[in-house]
């Protein structure tokens, strides 16, 4: 009986692109979409999804982000935060604090700001509003 080794799988999964802003594009405002959507040109302004956001090389965004999943090749300034993942991938520039339960950045990745990794948000759901402090009984 012969065995076969698996191919290795990709970090995530291919997907059609929903939106595409190219490299002549150059848009302000407050941007919301589903599907997966990337962005190759300049950006500013706010970005909200829950779906996958592509910062392409040739994007410059200036834009809080919120997403499901962000990969980023290019430069963002502003903050980001994902449901699922983040990515600084390559030629990455980011200026700016990330936040998601996975966060990847590669070598060569130019990153200035903080990182924060928290699985899920219960500890905000349990601490209280007035500054007191609780104790959980075990």
């Amino acid at each position: 009986m012969l065995w076969r080794k698996e191919a290795p799988k990709a970090r995530y999964q291919r997907t059609e692109l929903s939106a595409y802003l190219d490299e002549q594009s150059d848009i302000e405002g407050s941007c919301t979409f589903n599907g997966t959507a990337m962005l190759n040109g300049k950006f500013k302004g706010q970005i909200q999804s829950t779906d996958t956001l592509i910062v392409g090389e040739h994007g410059v965004i200036n834009a809080n982000v919120t997403a499901g999943c962000v990969l980023i090749r290019g430069e963002v300034t502003g903050n980001v935060v994902a449901s699922e993942r983040i990515e600084l991938l390559g030629s990455a520039r980011v200026f700016g604090d990330v936040e998601a339960p996975v966060v990847i950045i590669e070598e060569g990745v130019v990153f200035e700001g903080h990182c924060g990794m928290a699985k899920t948000r219960q500890s905000d759901a349990l601490a209280p509003r007035d500054g007191s402090v609780i104790a959980l009984k075990r």
